[in-house]
């Protein structure tokens, strides 16, 4: 027996059977729904216990994540959504036609991610719309993450389900 041969018996290859999938799930939504618009919640934790220069500091960086953000949309937000539909569906056909299961894994973590991304845009296109300051940044940022959340936990559940049946299916019990 190789050392390579070894090695693949020792570590499941497989995404949904490998720790360190559900480990990187965990820690992308995790990720995702500690950083709101590029700002850590705690910020506007802290901003709402706080206000003054916390609050001041939350509206000057939420000031330049959304600015970025809808720059790079209207620069480049075509070309991105191209692109990104093209990964998506190679990722979908890949995994769901062909049976690839790497493919199946980054497809239930890359098509809820562009979701949060579109959340994303749309939050800073109301945010720089409103001119939203104080309780009304606050607001919309802390709706923003409720969204991401949901998305997160409606991705995870998805991701599960679909993890536990490939486990079935291919596993030792499922031939």
């Amino acid at each position: 027996m190789s050392f390579y041969q070894s090695v693949f018996e020792l570590i499941d290859m497989r995404s949904f059977s490998n720790l360190w999938f559900w480990i990187a799930l965990a820690v992308l939504w995790s990720t995702a729904s500690h950083w709101v618009l590029g700002v850590p919640y705690d910020m506007v934790l802290r901003a709402r216990r706080n206000g003054g220069q916390a609050e001041q500091d939350l509206e000057d960086l939420v000031r330049i994540n959304t600015n970025r953000l809808l720059f790079i949309a209207s620069v480049s937000g075509l070309w991105l959504l191209g692109f990104g539909c093209f990964l998506l569906t190679g990722l979908c056909v890949l995994g769901f036609f062909y049976g690839v299961e790497i493919a199946q894994a980054l497809f239930l973590l890359g098509f809820p991610m562009s979701i949060v991304g579109l959340i994303s845009l749309s939050t800073s296109r109301l945010i720089q719309h409103e001119a939203a300051i104080g309780e009304q940044l606050r607001r919309r940022l802390t709706r923003h993450r409720l969204y991401v959340q949901i998305t997160g936990m409606i991705s995870i559940f998805v991701t599960a389900l679909w993890g536990m049946y490939q486990n079935l299916a291919v596993g030792p019990l499922g031939g």
